[in-house]
């Protein structure tokens, strides 16, 4: 059961001949359609950066630049064409297209119960902080964090995280300005990788009017909310007001990587994880997947071969890019998506590619065809759960892919009827509620969707949302805890290896077994589905190695010698 935010549109580049007569007698001055020129990032085998300079000039193609650490080259060509000539040369290890090729993985409820009266009543002390053991107003609306024990006076107490560590959120943008995100928001170390588009080639509307010179939106803006209320449930400070995310001391950095509309390109997800490389990014959090292959299949056969490149660039690419991270101490967190789909066994794509419009046809794939990031290899990949702790719905799952959960939401769990109080409240940006019209006159909320909290003439708002997104964002959260509480001072910070903060992950998590019977059936609405878990209760497909806790990172001891930094699940 798929949910996706926005629809991509052709890119197509046209040009008129004017007077000319071709060999099928078409009359003079008739609109010929050239090939498309765009431009492609072209990533070279080890070494073979010559060889692919070769290759790209005899495709008839232009070399514009090369990225040296994650060994691709930017080229301008001829469309299908240019990429079938590149097809068999062995210098080239995979191209794709420099185009929005993602979306975010996140969902609204529909047709949520009534939850009652928003909570707005606030303490007489005119400050909160973690040391105090006080619960935010909104804590009892988190069953979220209190599955995990990510409480005032539980892991907030014993580790909230430190200023040090570093959270990069790679998403549609952080509202800095959140009243409930402001005070841990790092606005000179975030970036934007990417330019709004307010239509698409066609002219229908995409990211919208441009609110900003140039289409750049500042470091500090969110207006798809996505990114927005990640960065909270990983890293809202424990204030007084609203809400705590896991890890309420961290240092939250924006690393835009998607539109407006919620989409992405393939060339910012790779700036957004260089520049994590570089610049000390202890942890990233990657709720989104990449498109236009909801599989990539190196070599499916019932793909051309520009398609097969197209997709070997993106599971390459990617790799190369989540490589230089990790290597550099990067630890890597994904959701693993909503597909309602055993991700080791996968038998039919229907949604590819969708990329250009109504492009997309019923293909088989198997399991050597991989979903982005989340099977990419060195990374984190968390499953999504309901209040109940059971595999929300519409999570996908897999023995071999599902490392960790958390919660995620999940509105039937437990009933046939959705109710609101079952997913995850975080925050979400005034100015986006304001225009989707959810507020009144006055700012109240118009949906149970939404809450607001008040403090001292200061309105803060959140968001009910489910999704394999707000179910990463936990880990990420905990990760953080135990890199502040393990991590070696750095010149940047803190540091600590990736493959110590996943062994920790692992071993602080709550282990949960398959249920039984493991063929488990979803009822909801009208509809009915059956998902299988394999494995025991210490790796299983549903929970992989268990339900993510806060409580036991805020306190389990980090045995064992410090490793190298590596790759691997």
């Amino acid at each position: 059961m798929k949910r996706a935010i926005g629809r991509l549109a052709a890119m197509v580049t046209a040009v008129t001949v004017a007077g000319a007569l071709t060999t099928g007698g078409t009359a003079s001055g008739a609109t010929v359609a050239a090939p498309q020129v765009r431009d492609y990032l072209v990533f070279y085998a080890d070494g073979a950066h010559a060889g692919a300079m070769r290759a790209i000039t005899d495709a008839g193609g232009t070399a514009l630049s090369t990225e040296g650490k994650l060994r691709y080259i930017i080229a301008r060509g001829p469309g299908p064409r240019f990429v079938e000539s590149l097809a068999d040369d062995d210098a080239v290890a995979g191209i794709s297209s420099d185009r929005r090729i993602g979306r975010a993985t996140a969902f609204p409820a529909a047709s949520p119960a009534s939850i009652g009266p928003a909570a707005t009543a606030f303490p007489d002390s005119e400050a909160l902080s973690v040391a105090s053991g006080r619960a935010e107003p909104l804590a009892g609306r988190q069953w979220d964090m209190k599955m995990i024990g990510a409480t005032a006076d539980r892991s907030h107490a014993a580790a909230p995280g430190h200023r040090k560590v570093r959270v990069g959120i790679i998403d549609t943008g952080v509202d800095g300005n959140h009243p409930d995100i402001a005070p841990n928001f790092d606005r000179v170390l975030s970036r934007n990788f990417v330019t709004d588009r307010p239509n698409d080639p066609n002219g229908a509307e995409l990211d919208g009017p441009c609110e900003f010179p140039g289409c750049k939106d500042p470091v500090d803006w969110d207006d798809d909310g996505h990114g927005t209320h990640v960065a909270s449930t990983i890293g809202s400070p424990a204030n007084g007001l609203g809400i705590a995310g896991v890890a309420p001391d961290v240092t939250l950095v924006n690393l835009r990587a998607g539109q407006d509309s919620g989409l992405f390109f393939l060339k910012p997800s790779l700036d957004a994880l260089t520049y994590a490389a570089d610049n000390g990014i202890d942890v990233v959090n990657m709720s989104y997947y990449v498109d236009p292959w909801l599989f990539n299949c190196a070599a499916n056969p019932a793909d051309s071969k520009a398609e097969q490149l197209e997709q070997r660039g993106i599971i390459t690419g990617m790799q190369r890019a989540l490589d230089y991270a990790r290597d550099h101490g990067v630890t890597l967190i994904s959701a693993i998506g909503n597909g309602s789909t055993d991700l080791g066994k996968p038998k039919r794509d229907t949604s590819s590619p969708d990329y250009p419009l109504e492009t997309e046809r019923d293909r088989k794939v198997d399991n050597s065809c991989l979903n982005v990031p989340a099977e990419s290899k060195g990374v984190i990949s968390v499953t999504a759960l309901g209040p109940s702790k059971r595999k929300s719905y519409f999570s996908d799952y897999g023995i071999e892919q599902a490392d960790l959960s958390a919660p995620g939401g999940d509105e039937y769990d437990g009933s046939s009827r959705p109710d609101v109080n079952k997913l995850i409240l975080a925050a979400v940006p005034k100015r986006l509620l304001d225009k989707q019209g959810l507020l009144a006159a006055d700012g109240a909320p118009r949906t149970p969707t939404v809450v607001r909290d008040c403090r001292r003439g200061v309105c803060a708002y959140y968001q009910y949302l489910a999704g394999t997104s707000m179910a990463a964002p936990h880990v990420t959260g905990v990760a953080a805890i135990l890199i502040g509480r393990f991590g070696a001072p750095s010149t940047d910070g803190v540091t600590m290896p990736p493959a110590d903060v996943q062994r920790l992950l692992y071993a602080s998590a709550t282990k949960k077994a398959c249920p039984s019977p493991r063929k488990y059936v979803y009822r909801f609405e009208d509809q009915k589905t059956t998902h299988t878990c394999q494995g025991s209760k210490s790796r299983n497909g549903f929970y992989g190695h268990g339900i993510v806790s806060a409580a036991k990172a805020a306190t389990i001891h980090a045995d064992g010698p410090v490793t190298p930094i590596g790759k691997g699940k």
